[in-house]
């Protein structure tokens, strides 16, 4: 279990009492991090701004219900990540935020594109359960490898074999059903 500083459980508990000053402080500890994390599933730098903006109200809103039983930053990414599905589900966009693999095949990225957000939850829900959970903490939560590994009593090793497999598993699902789609 990670220790936490004094500072920063001083930041958190300021939160939690509404201390503008800790809150200022907390979102510019977070803020280059946070927005750097949104910049993955945006190239619209106001879209980005946006959502990080929204995300760190959701932060302030929820402050209190972190714990101290993981990361901070892992926390904050988590509701960050949140805020980014939100914020495309609210625009009804098709699952642009979610990013399973670095493709360097435009034929690739449009089969993923083709996909709603749900499409793509219902295909991780048939992954094997261990590649499946990696899958989530890694992609939808954005919790490093050695964070999963922690969680989850594995090795960081066998963290990056079950994304790589859940990866490989969700391309080939992709492609089955890219097939059918263009069958219809």
């Amino acid at each position: 279990m990670p220790t936490f500083d004094e500072k920063e459980k001083r930041l958190v508990e300021g939160c939690v009492n509404n201390d503008r000053r800790c809150q200022e402080e907390f979102y510019r500890k977070f803020f280059a991090t946070m927005y750097q994390f949104v910049c993955r599933y945006t190239s619209d730098k106001e879209e980005a701004l946006h959502i990080v903006n929204s995300g760190f109200l959701r932060v302030f809103k929820k402050i209190e219900q972190f714990g101290f039983k993981g990361s901070l930053e892992g926390w904050v990414r988590k509701i960050m990540f949140h805020a980014v599905a939100n914020h495309f589900r609210s625009q009804k966009n098709k699952i642009q935020f979610m990013t399973l693999e670095d493709y360097d095949k435009p034929e690739a990225a449009t089969q993923l594109h083709s996909f709603y957000e749900e499409d793509i939850l219902k295909m991780i829900e048939l992954l094997p359960n261990a590649s499946a959970n990696v899958f989530k903490l890694f992609a939808l939560e954005g919790f490093t490898h050695a964070e999963i590994g922690e969680q989850l009593s594995i090795s960081v090793g066998t963290s990056k074999w079950h994304l790589s497999e859940a990866r490989k598993r969700l391309r080939e699902l992709i492609a089955k059903q890219t097939l059918r789609k263009n069958a219809e």
